[in-house]
């Protein structure tokens, strides 16, 4: 698989990485056979970034990962978690807790370090705590060797141009925001490149909204984007083909992103990725699938506290 450098550290990505969410059932019941299975393939076929954090499943996806890893070259993959977000409604971003966190996913994954380390969700809280409290806290983190690298994830872009330009960072970790409906990641591109920041995608098919798979019931999207993502998906259908694959293949082409992030707890499903991103994107078909999709194009929503979200 085609690798990319991740500006502002040593490593190299995959185009497409392995987001391990699912093995942590945060989407639906898995047989756990297949979710171990899953992880496997993926690394088979060349997908050896794995993402994680201590949210996904409640600390299931590490302690799944810990199954897997210990049996693996520790220089053959490149693994991130993330902390601060540890429930759907428990936040916490102290530098008491960044310590403990560390200490416990290195615990479950049965791993002496940490590649990347991301602040999980950071538009719920009090930036300036980030800022002042949690990423020198991380860096310290750095400094014992239990971290190498450190950044932000989320959801509203304007958490990232904060951050990049408030704090020094090394990676962010953008969702939902480099897709066939929403290019608005594209607007980090510049910044990261001023700070030598890297950049990283996630979630192509933006939870589901650009497959032809029913949405999960958390999903925050509206009756209109729901029907205008469904006649894409069946335009794609009766040209003889998967809206999800073209989505895939979207957001995994643009240079500008170090690597493209998802996962599933279906082997066979990550097998197929891999096989989509091997064949040509059929380019003509991009430019239908986006006249459709227009009408909701940089649709976005609210997520955590107002005052953290685009105007």
């Amino acid at each position: 698989m085609e690798k990319r450098p991740l500006a502002g550290t040593d490593l190299e990505l995959p185009v497409l990485g392995f987001g391990a969410s699912s093995i942590g059932a945060e989407f639906r019941q898995i047989d756990l056979g297949d979710a171990l299975k899953a992880v496997h393939v993926a690394l088979d076929r060349g997908m050896n970034y794995i993402d994680t954090a201590a949210y996904y499943g409640r600390g299931m996806s590490e302690l799944m990962l810990g199954r897997v890893l210990p049996e693996i070259p520790r220089d053959s993959y490149v693994l991130s978690t993330k902390l601060g977000r540890f429930a759907p409604a428990h936040f916490d971003f102290s530098a008491r807790r960044v310590a403990e966190s560390i200490d416990m996913s290195l615990e479950r994954m049965r791993i002496d370090h940490i590649d990347m380390v991301f602040c999980h969700d950071i538009e719920f809280v009090d930036l300036n705590q980030i800022v002042d409290e949690t990423l020198p806290a991380l860096r310290e983190q750095v400094a014992k060797g239990k971290v190498r690298y450190i950044g932000v994830s989320g959801y509203p872009m304007k958490i990232f141009t904060e951050m990049i330009e408030r704090t020094d960072i090394d990676v962010v970790l953008t969702y939902n925001h480099y897709t066939l409906q929403n290019d608005m990641a594209l607007s980090l591109v510049e910044p990261c490149k001023a700070k030598n920041v890297g950049l990283i995608n996630a979630a192509p098919f933006s939870a589901r909204l650009l497959t032809s798979a029913p949405l999960p019931e958390w999903h925050k999207a509206t009756p209109e984007v729901r029907e205008v993502a469904a006649q894409a998906a069946a335009h794609c259908k009766a040209a003889g083909t998967d809206i999800a694959k073209l989505a895939l293949q979207y957001s995994c082409a643009n240079p500008s992103f170090a690597s493209c992030v998802t996962g599933s707890a279906n082997p066979d499903r990550v097998s197929q990725w891999c096989d989509w991103l091997a064949e040509p994107m059929d380019e003509k078909l991009v430019a239908e699938v986006k006249e459709i999709l227009k009408p909701i194009h940089n649709w976005v929503y609210v997520e955590g506290r107002p005052e953290n979200n685009d105007a």
